[in-house]
């Protein structure tokens, strides 16, 4: 990656200013999201992708992260590391500048970076505004410096402490307790973004160093590698590791082009078994997670593609129309992945990528590179049409079938729903509940003025081993596309949910988790916007009412008993009632433990990493049993409570 350097200057003169820090400790959820465990995770996020920057730009081969048992970070890169000389317009040191003043860096102009997922510039600085202490040691020049920070405020001035041959950056922040709701940082949020990076960075090598825990052999702390020398192609084949690859498909299709003054994008495809399509878009290392233009112009390459060449092979019957998206993209799997010099994001939390050019040069690429790959690779072209064709056949006969009940359908609501009067969609609440005599309780329990209540009989179609059209067979998932509004598959419209609310509220026992684990599937699967604009709830019932004479308290944990239990006096006889099932609850019982919106507690879904949550969705979810076992396995450990 070094060998591709840009000639591109990185001095003082490169790092421009736009405004201080001051706002940042005031209202810290305008820059990182939360003070909770998301926003916590974000400052390390926020440090690395200065480093992968230094990467994108040329320069930088690793990047180590290492989480200390104080909980302290420390992300160091082999870059060229930060200026530290008097900057012309501060006539303070540059690091400071960087380090201690909102909106300053080398990606305002100059010629710093030509490619930057940081494009916002608010990284380090509020980073160190939110750490109670913020080392930062640069080697460039030939010599080592050192900076402290507390709080955003400087402690110690830049000091030379040696000479070296090195360069890089090493920076050590510890977060700070008055901003963040807890300091643990955890494995199993950090580690799949920093395998997603190395994914989109050919050969870049990222550790990843955790000293509060022991390796499998107890040797050493606990330490992964990640670095992949097929980048996206790699990024494919680990999403598909435990899907069946269509016959031929065993190596990702790969194609990428460059354009001056647009950009470059590659794009990774691979057609699996499943029903379903999934897409990974990436704008300069930038999960862009509602699309956009580069997205947009893939899908119409493929479909045309696709198309073109069942019409050139004579492979349609007589009278067939063309095939849709829907069906061309079933069971295929696509990384995609842009860098430009000024992309233009939707909105400030960039998952919308707006460039118009990048369309253009999408569409471009991938009907010229997916056309030369069928072509010069007829037999696994044979699957890919064989796939695609069966997926559109089986469309046309189900939408048949549909349409003689279609106008039924469209003029009344499902006769199990029992709704609100309120029209609003961001008033009111859907509850799916398990079934007829928890459907009951949830009816005599609502407030009917903005509570909807959609029982559901029995469990639901697993999705995961469905396509789309046989899932629309199913009787349950009907009910629930109607009840919800939005339509699904390619007539899915998200402005159209009628409830902004949508909470499963299932017993807790086995039974209760398989439904809302099949639910939670539905969703993430085939309305995954629902989840993405924060819709989708999950109900959290009492697990226990504990009496002591006249006083009833209701309980969500074991953990909760035990001490409340423990506050007791001996001399006080007391009752606890296990609550396994909503139907156990009477009616006043559920709206006060449950459904009252100043008493209850919600649990919001959401999908922080999508990949890592796709990849567990399809191991529990999907036809093979190993990947299963090795689920279980490996986290029973962690189970604390098992009901059978």
């Amino acid at each position: 990656m070094a060998d591709n350097a840009q000639k591109s200057s990185y001095s003082e003169a490169d790092i421009k200013v736009l405004e201080g820090l001051e706002a940042v400790r005031k209202r810290p959820g305008m820059y990182i999201g939360s003070t909770g465990p998301r926003g916590l995770h974000h400052l390390v996020y926020e440090v690395v992708d200065n480093s992968i920057d230094e990467a994108m730009a040329g320069f930088a081969t690793r990047v180590d992260i290492i989480i200390h048992k104080d909980n302290s970070v420390t992300v160091i890169d082999n870059g060229r590391g930060i200026p530290v000389g008097k900057h012309p317009e501060k006539k303070i040191s540059t690091l400071e500048v960087v380090l201690a003043l909102l909106h300053a860096g080398g990606k305002f102009g100059g010629d710093g970076y030509k490619v930057s997922g940081g494009l916002h510039g608010v990284g380090v600085s509020v980073v160190n505004a939110l750490s109670s202490r913020l080392d930062a040691e640069v080697m460039r020049e030939g010599a080592i410096h050192t900076m402290s920070f507390s709080r955003g405020k400087k402690i110690k001035n830049i000091e030379q402490i040696g000479t070296t041959k090195k360069t890089g950056t090493k920076i050590t922040f510890w977060p700070d307790d008055e901003i963040f709701e807890t300091l643990i940082f955890d494995n199993d949020i950090l580690t799949p973004r920093l395998r997603e990076l190395a994914f989109l960075n050919r050969n870049l090598k990222i550790t990843f160093t955790d000293e509060r825990a022991q390796n499998d052999d107890k040797t050493g702390p606990f330490y992964e590698e990640y670095q992949y020398a097929g980048g996206i192609s790699d990024f494919v084949k680990y999403i598909n590791q435990e899907k069946d690859v269509l016959p031929g498909l065993s190596k990702p299709i790969y194609f990428k082009v460059e354009q001056d003054g647009v950009g470059e994008i590659e794009f990774a495809l691979q057609w699996n078994s499943t029903h379903y399509e999934t897409t990974y878009a990436f704008a300069n290392n930038i999960h862009t997670t509602e699309g956009g233009t580069h997205v947009e112009g893939y899908r119409a390459g493929v479909t045309s593609i696709i198309n073109d060449y069942a019409r050139s092979h004579n492979l349609f019957k007589d009278k067939e129309e063309n095939m849709e998206g829907m069906d061309v993209r079933a069971g295929l799997t696509c990384v995609i992945s842009v860098k430009l010099r000024e992309p233009q994001f939707e909105g400030q939390t960039k998952t919308k990528l707006g460039n118009t050019e990048i369309r253009t040069l999408a569409r471009g690429a991938v009907t010229k590179g997916l056309a030369e790959f069928l072509e010069e690779h007829p037999n696994p072209a044979r699957e890919i049409l064989k796939k695609a064709l069966e997926e559109m056949r089986v469309r046309v006969a189900v939408d048949k079938y549909k349409k003689t009940q279609r106008r039924a359908k469209e003029t009344s609501l499902p006769g199990k729903l029992a709704d609100c009067t309120l029209k609003d969609p961001e008033l009111t609440e859907l509850y799916i509940v398990e079934g007829d005599s928890a459907g009951g309780s949830a009816k005599q329990a609502r407030e009917r003025s903005f509570q909807a209540i959609l029982p559901l009989r029995g469990k639901i179609l697993n999705i995961e081993r469905a396509n789309l059209h046989r899932s629309l067979s199913s009787e349950a998932i009907n009910t629930l596309i109607t009840a919800l509004g939005t339509g699904i598959g390619e007539d899915f419209d998200i402005t159209k949910a009628r409830y902004h609310k949508v909470i499963i509220m299932t017993d807790a026992d086995v039974d209760g988790a398989h439904i809302r684990t099949l639910l939670l599937t539905f969703f993430f699967r085939f309305m995954p916007e629902m989840i993405e604009n924060g819709y989708i709830y999950i109900a959290q019932p009492p697990l226990y009412r504990l009496s002591a004479g006249r006083r009833h308290q209701y309980l969500y944990s074991d953990e909760a008993l035990t001490k409340e239990v423990a506050k007791l006096s001996s001399d006080v006889k007391y009752t606890v009632q296990r609550y396994k099932g909503l139907g156990e609850m009477d009616p006043q019982q559920l709206w006060e433990t449950t459904m009252e919106p100043k008493a209850r507690t919600l649990l919001q879904v959401t999908v922080d990493e999508a990949f890592a949550s796709e990849k567990v969705v399809s191991d529990l979810m999907g036809d093979k049993v190993e990947p299963r076992k090795e689920f279980i396995q490996r986290h029973a450990k962690d189970v604390r409570f098992l009901d059978i």
